[in-house]
């Protein structure tokens, strides 16, 4: 590992079931263009999870109503991040908030994630590479905080199917926007060398 690369253990929240997920550690970094580079292993019963099937890499709404991946990013200091979310199906999405849950419409970001899903017996593993023009303004020159985190269903439990995972859960409820959930800091790349 390098310096600046990071590997770490999603928690799951205490108010939510997941009787069928071992772990979830997720590998973070930055990318050679000053991008973030994930890779996420969920380790579990996986016949017994809801896993997106393979779609076409595109933008898609509502990816956290069912098992995928997530970043918040934010710099250091400010109050602005962006939320990415992504899909074992392949695809994603990107949204700008210029504060806590207040969305920014103004900034779009279409600069597709390069997502690889890969399953196998007892692990789901996902890789994002989300490049720097997607990540907040000053993000190359900046630390930025960062929240990881993941929402799993299971496919056989009735009340409770949905499991929050994140590396700090500040809250009485899952909530990932809640900046205490940024909790790891990356410098850029070039102090980091």
């Amino acid at each position: 590992m390098f310096p600046g690369e990071f590997t770490l253990t999603l928690r799951r929240h205490p108010a939510t079931p997941a009787p069928v997920v071992r772990t979830i550690e997720v590998h973070a970094a930055r990318a050679a263009d000053e991008g973030i580079a994930l890779a996420y292993c969920l380790r579990g019963d996986l016949a017994r999870l809801r896993i997106p099937a393979p779609r076409p890499p595109e933008p898609a709404d509502g990816l956290w109503e069912h098992t995928c991946f997530e970043a918040f990013v934010g710099v250091l200091g400010e109050a602005g991040y962006h939320e990415f979310n992504f899909s074992p199906s392949g695809q994603w999405a990107a949204y700008a908030f210029s504060g806590y849950r207040q969305r920014d419409d103004s900034r779009t970001l279409l600069v597709p994630p390069q997502i690889t899903a890969r399953l196998f017996a007892g692990r789901l593993e996902l890789e994002a590479v989300m490049a720097a023009a997607v990540l907040p303004p000053r993000a190359a020159t900046a630390t930025l905080q960062i929240g990881l985190s993941a929402v799993v269903e299971a496919a056989d439990i009735i009340d409770g199917s949905h499991s929050y995972w994140a590396l700090h859960h500040p809250a009485a409820l899952p909530d990932f926007h809640h900046r205490d959930c940024f909790a790891l800091e990356l410098a850029p790349a070039h102090e980091s060398s």
